[in-house]
């Protein structure tokens, strides 16, 4: 079951009720007051006649596994906090339908983050009021890290499955915080390789543009210790404000500059936008993003879709599972999932694995068992786990180029996946921030 409790017309009336908000009888007016009298004292007849009216109210309540989901369903990652909210309503679906986590139903409590001070405080509502036992999702790196002190401060779970600054892995971590989504500096390492094997980087002339906020700012600075690690010259770096859509004024800098590789480090509908712009632009520097997500490039489209870029996940990866959550996410929203769906849906499987393994929903259990390297299908090739030390799940990556014209099957099919990352043999943690770049010290 999903509450949208942002929306009345989806909210229980008993969830928008005075008592359920903690109003006391006595402050309200009188026909209020003798309704919720009226109904408690009914409750407490059905009781004390031995009735099974109360009890079986009761057992229904205790009998639900609260899970909070939060993410962006408005505002610039808008559109891909919409493939999270299917996929996390897909994974519950799937997980009641096997019957449930130790036996019981999971109920999903579902909202819009919004933005980082509404997400703490509807975090906060989420661990207090509803006594969720664990909080996935999110998407802003931003409202992430004051999601992550909210669950510190309530010894609560909160797996991010799409927040990527390492930040949070580093100085802003936390226990209580797990971590689906890969860092910022596993997306520039994953990219760099591709770039540095097409000689797109040593001893070339790179100009950026950088979404700015916490994200945009945290992967500028991993680039540019990349960029300068492997004798690259970033000639220059321009911060691009979250709500901008007309990139003409950055596209003429470019052209002016006349860099050997255009870099966008950009974040949801502002890739797209800048992709589709770069194209009717007309201008031919290679570009390259150490960020995107398979919905940016398909609302950019096959015809203005270019670059080398990073990628967690993509439905053409060829595994039981994989396939398996394509067809059921194809068949319930008519379209293919893309990696942001990946992530949330991944998210709540590790959660659902974590109580059912423990037999308990308690998160003290629940963290030492992710932390003992607990194995998880996360619809890879290889199996994943979360390292003990910041708590970041360890996984293969991919990039992305576009397909040859003419080899699209449909608007979704011009992505070409490039070879798996790390190879085979390698430690899934060649890419993922060493403790030497990234420390995290749990308090």
């Amino acid at each position: 079951m999903t509450k949208q409790s942002h929306d009345p017309k989806t909210t229980p009336q008993a969830r928008s009720s005075p008592a359920s908000r903690g109003v006391s009888a006595l402050a309200l007016p009188q026909t209020h007051r003798r309704q919720l009298i009226t109904g408690s004292a009914a409750l407490a007849g059905l009781a004390a006649l031995g009735g099974t009216g109360f009890p079986a109210i009761v057992r229904a309540q205790a009998d639900k596994v609260k899970i909070g989901h939060l993410t962006p369903r408005t505002g610039f990652l808008g559109a891909l906090g919409e493939y999270s909210v299917m996929a996390v309503t897909l994974a519950v679906e799937e997980v009641n339908k096997a019957g449930g986590v130790l036996g019981r139903q999971i109920d999903l409590i579902a909202e819009d983050s919004v933005n980082p001070s509404t997400a703490s405080s509807k975090a906060q509502r989420m661990f207090e009021r509803d006594n969720v036992a664990a909080i996935v999702g999110e998407i802003s790196s931003a409202s992430a890290l004051v999601m992550a002190q909210v669950a510190g401060r309530n010894k609560k779970i909160f797996v991010n499955s799409g927040a990527n600054s390492d930040e949070l892995r580093g100085k802003g971590c936390n226990k209580y915080m797990f971590h689906v989504e890969v860092a910022n500096t596993t997306n520039v390492k994953a990219c760099g390789q591709a770039l540095l094997r097409d000689g797109l980087i040593k001893g070339k002339k790179l100009f950026s543009l950088t979404a700015d906020y916490a994200f945009g700012h945290d992967l500028l600075r991993v680039a540019k210790l990349f960029l300068s690690a492997n004798a690259g010259n970033l000639m220059g770096d321009e911060l691009v404000a979250t709500d901008v859509t007309d990139f003409s004024p950055y596209l003429l800098k470019i052209r002016q500059a006349r860099p050997d590789v255009v870099v966008c480090n950009l974040a949801g509908n502002q890739t797209t936008n800048f992709i589709k712009q770069y194209a009717e632009f007309g201008l031919k520097y290679p570009i390259a993003g150490f960020n995107i997500n398979s919905a940016d490039a398909w609302a950019a489209g096959a015809e203005n879709f270019a670059g080398t870029w990073p990628l967690t996940w993509h439905h053409d990866i060829d595994t039981p599972t994989s396939k398996a959550f394509v067809v059921a996410f194809i068949s319930k929203f008519g379209k293919p999932p893309e990696n942001q769906a990946w992530g949330d849906y991944v998210a709540l499987k590790a959660v659902v694995q974590a109580m059912n393994e423990t037999k308990s929903t308690d998160s003290d259990k629940m963290i030492a068992y992710f932390e003992k390297g607990a194995e998880f299908d996360i619809l890879k090739p290889r199996k994943g786990y979360f390292r003990s030390w910041d708590h970041q799940l360890m996984q293969e990556m991919y990039t992305i180029t576009p397909k040859a014209k003419g080899q699209s099957k449909d608007k979704w099919d011009f992505i070409q996946l490039g070879a798996i990352l790390p190879a085979a043999g390698q430690s899934l943690e060649v890419l993922a921030p060493t403790q030497q770049e990234n420390a995290c010290i749990f308090a």
